[in-house]
């Protein structure tokens, strides 16, 4: 069973409340997408400490359900 756009979005924001997030569906399949996340949460943190928040937001979904997400993370301007 493929995950929806609109519920990665939803478990990303309710992890991270200030992140701004744009998901896109990369296959069209429902399995792979890529993902930019731009919060302020994550001033001062690595990218893999980024990465990590993020992973951590999706509640263990990746690699089950969620196949595939190709995530880009920054600060805002």
């Amino acid at each position: 069973m493929a995950m929806e756009a609109g519920e990665i979005e939803r478990l990303i924001k309710e992890g991270l409340p200030d992140a701004s997030v744009e998901i896109r569906d990369l296959a069209g399949d429902g399995n792979h997408y890529a993902a930019t996340v731009i919060a302020e949460s994550f001033r001062g943190k690595s990218r893999v400490q980024q990465h990590q928040m993020v992973y951590a937001a999706l509640k263990g979904q990746m690699g089950g359900i969620l196949h595939a997400l190709a995530l880009q993370t920054n600060v805002p301007d």
